[in-house]
């Protein structure tokens, strides 16, 4: 059980979440769930969320999971039908699915310390930056085109993205996903200002580091001692310490929530532990 913030509740309300295979949208569509929601889990990893909806709907909270690939409009028309028919229409809709991909990742941080035969800057692939500003812009993109047509109708609802703190500053290593994630933050803005008319208000969180199973070893070695790279991202946060998934529900739950954010739309809220924050000095 996740512990909520006080005062929130969503009885009643249909909330998809895309990516709910993974670790943030898997803790947001459990949190959403005893809130009192009706879930839609959606993911191209179907075990991932069935198993999810049949551990929540045991524990006595609705939730059903679809697979789904953001990056395919007919996918997407398809089971926002199914959304209809099994739990009604979307009241508050969360893109959370993206990632990055090696190929679009450089394996050095500066090109001048580069070492031979190693992946630089030159050496980054089209498929992979392609595949990395796809699943993450239009991953957003898209299921909003499915979903948002039932806010429209309404004239109500709310459209959560996932940005990232490395939407303000880039991160090394990785241009392709720093820069898609910087335009979520403007697509978010984009999306705010094109359905203020429409009563949709549209925000975004931007993460920070998280520790997960995908990237534990790239932060910490064996002994549990932090890597290089962790010693440096800890280093330019201010709390000295990673963000946990659970942590990221309360921002997201006010800003999804008509009573308390009802004046607040095209905003990217930082959970980051300061990391956006810090200048270095």
């Amino acid at each position: 059980m996740i512990q909520l913030p006080i005062n929130i509740d969503f009885s009643g309300k249909v909330v998809v979440i895309t990516g709910a295979g993974g670790l943030i949208c898997g803790v947001m569509a459990r949190a959403f769930a005893q809130s009192g929601a009706k879930v839609a889990a959606l993911d191209i990893n179907e075990a991932a969320v069935k198993s999810l909806a049949d551990e929540l709907t045991s524990e006595g909270f609705c939730c059903r999971g679809y697979k789904a690939d953001v990056l395919d409009p007919e996918v997407l028309e398809n089971v926002h039908k199914a959304v209809l028919s099994d739990l009604g229409e979307c009241d508050i809709l969360i893109n959370g699915a993206g990632g990055n991909h090696p190929r679009a990742t450089t394996e050095n941080e500066y090109q001048h310390e580069a070492k031979e035969n190693s992946r630089t800057f030159f050496e980054l692939q089209p498929d992979g930056i392609d595949f990395v500003f796809r699943l993450n812009f239009q991953g957003a993109l898209l299921p909003t085109q499915a979903f948002a047509k039932d806010m429209v109708n309404r004239k109500s609802g709310c459209i959560l993205n996932i940005s990232s703190m490395n939407a303000y500053t880039p991160l090394t290593k990785i241009p392709a996903y720093s820069a898609a994630k910087a335009g979520i933050s403007n697509l978010t803005q984009w999306l705010a200002v094109h359905f203020a008319g429409t009563g949709i208000r549209c925000n975004a969180i931007a993460p920070g580091f998280l520790v997960s199973a995908q990237n534990y070893s790239l932060l910490f070695n064996e002994d549990g001692t932090p890597t290089a790279r962790s010693a440096k991202i800890l280093g330019g946060t201010p709390m000295n310490r990673y963000a946990e998934a659970s942590e990221l529900i309360g921002g997201a739950m006010f800003l999804c929530d008509d009573r308390s954010a009802s004046a607040v739309t095209g905003a990217v809220l930082p959970i980051d532990c300061g990391f956006a924050a810090y200048s270095g000095v």
